[in-house]
């Protein structure tokens, strides 16, 4: 009977563990990252996308007031879009290089990246309802 309250116990503590593993969350990328998996400016003189899924990029600081507002709308299309858009987000205080590139000036800045098509810069924090409806014209995703 001990053994059994114990497997419980330790069943109960590891749950919220390995569910937090399979959370989807937009992921940060760097300057490698970003020629790998989005544009590999390098090598490239023209906009060519490298993804398969239609992506938005979100280019925060961490002190930030908007777009401290925003990050958690951000987390929750990467939850309801999974599968169909790629979430990224791009610290500007620590990838000064891609801030530069993309002439932010202004955060939150969030690129929508269609597959196929030029992206579409948008700044400030908009409400969940206008980057829904920004991903289904834009991105051409419902």
């Amino acid at each position: 009977m001990r053994k059994i309250i114990i497997l419980l116990i330790a069943l109960i503590l590891l749950i919220p563990l390995l569910a937090e593993d399979s959370i989807v969350k937009p992921e940060h990328l760097t300057l490698e990252s970003f020629k790998e998996k989005v544009f590999d400016f390098e090598n490239e003189t023209e906009w060519k996308y490298i993804g398969e899924l239609p992506a938005i990029i979100d280019f925060y600081a961490d002190w930030c007031g908007p777009c401290k507002k925003i990050a958690p709308i951000m987390e929750e299309l990467a939850i309801e879009y999974d599968g169909k858009v790629k979430i990224y987000k791009i610290d500007t205080e620590d990838q000064k290089q891609l801030a530069s590139i993309f002439g932010i000036r202004s955060i939150p800045s969030i690129l929508f990246i269609p597959v196929g098509a030029q992206p579409q810069m948008s700044t400030g924090a908009l409400p969940k309802e206008n980057f829904v409806q920004m991903i289904k014209e834009i991105l051409k995703v419902d």
